[in-house]
């Protein structure tokens, strides 16, 4: 089995001889490069199983260098440890939201060093654990059918990376606590305890998304007969008002900080839809709108009742799509996954999609590449369907 690789990256030749004096009794194969750029253009020849990362250096310092690394799919899954000297909470939090996997304080301890290496490498041994069997499953689906087989090859690829990004967040808050906490004061337990919160409410997202999928997947393939959860869904006597969109609308733009981005213009009318499936049609497809378009650029809302049928328009001036990606748009399916804050499963368009079909609706995505995107959609106005 061949050694881990571990690449250093620091200014400083002297780092490093400490580190290689602390890890030499380990079992690793130890590189060393002097800046950010060489560390980013040695990664395929020294194909590293770990990354330390100082943070202070000059030109390209450590957060950009593991912003960089994180952006490239071939890479992002490898662990970064930050070296640091830095103490304030916001550097930390910063050095969290670029995609870094731990931190060690300078000046480094050998235990702690050895301990957070060893951690780092055990997670990334049970990613590429999952990652084999993922591969086992994509070739084990090529049996399938066209359909089923673009689904759970997507899935295959993406979600133990989804899954695996929150479950970092979680872990890298806690292990703080549990090795500083006897010093650490209330307020900064406090803002280790929100990195966790944070990550666990994103885990909790990501599951509730996929059953929201998998929920419409199975009552959109059952027969639709009396009593069948289908048909308890179509002839429910749950309504909405459309004017609610307006709220779920702004929720959504204040937790993106793109309240002023937002235009929404609704008429006030009743539809044959639940509120929690209005919310999730909503909910999802602003997602995306913020998500994929810059700040201080519009999303607009607009919402009419016309001949039985509500019709809404959500539209972003951002990234957009060719017309082959709105052609193979499915479940799990990503598209240009280029920056860090813009990973994501791709369920939020299909899980939108699914419940408008639910309802008997029209679903079409209209977009020019990098310049806008407009989602229409309809709905069945109440005691019309």
């Amino acid at each position: 089995m061949n050694k881990p690789s571990i690449l250093v990256v620091d200014d400083e030749p002297n780092n490093f001889d400490v580190i290689e004096t602390f890890l030499s009794n380990q079992d690793y194969q130890l590189h060393y490069v002097a800046s950010g750029k060489e560390a980013i253009t040695s990664l395929d020849l020294l194909q590293p199983h770990l990354i330390l990362l100082d943070v202070m250096m000059p030109g390209m310092d450590g957060l950009q260098v593991c912003k960089e690394i994180k952006a490239m799919p071939q890479w992002s899954n490898v662990p970064i440890i930050m070296a640091t000297a830095l103490t304030d909470k916001k550097d930390l939090a910063q050095a969290l939201f670029v995609g870094a996997d731990d931190f060690i304080s300078k000046p480094i301890n050998r235990l702690e060093l050895m301990a957070r290496v060893h951690s780092m490498l055990r997670i990334k041994n049970q990613y590429d654990r999952i990652q084999s069997f993922s591969n086992l499953q994509r070739n084990t689906i090529a049996l399938l059918t066209d359909n089923l087989q673009a689904v759970r090859g997507n899935i295959a690829s993406s979600l133990p990376h989804e899954l695996n990004t929150p479950l970092c967040g979680i872990l890298s808050g806690i292990q703080f606590l549990i090795d500083g906490i006897d010093d650490m004061g209330s307020e900064e337990i406090h803002e280790w305890l929100d990195i966790s919160y944070q990550s666990a409410l994103r885990l909790e997202k990501l599951t509730q998304k996929f059953l929201n999928y998998l929920f419409l997947e199975l009552v959109l393939t059952l027969p639709q007969e009396e009593g069948t959860a289908k048909d308890t869904a179509n002839k429910s006597n749950n309504s909405s008002r459309s004017i609610f969109i307006q709220d779920f609308a702004a929720t959504i733009a204040q937790e993106c900080h793109r309240l002023e981005d937002l235009v929404c213009q609704i008429e006030d009318v009743e539809l044959s839809v639940p509120s929690s499936h209005l919310q999730w049609i909503v909910n999802e497809l602003l997602e995306n709108a913020f998500k994929f378009s810059e700040l201080k650029t519009l999303v607009t809302v607009r919402g009419e009742g016309k001949d039985g049928m509500f019709h809404l328009w959500i539209s972003d001036r951002g990234r957009g799509m060719t017309e082959t990606q709105i052609a193979t748009l499915g479940a799990f399916m990503q598209f240009e996954r280029q920056i860090y804050e813009q990973q994501g499963m791709g369920l939020g368009l299909k899980i939108a999609e699914k419940a408008v079909k639910l309802y008997g609706g029209r679903f079409l995505i209209t977009s020019i590449c990098n310049q806008e995107t407009t989602v229409y959609l309809t709905l069945p106005l109440k005691n019309l369907i």
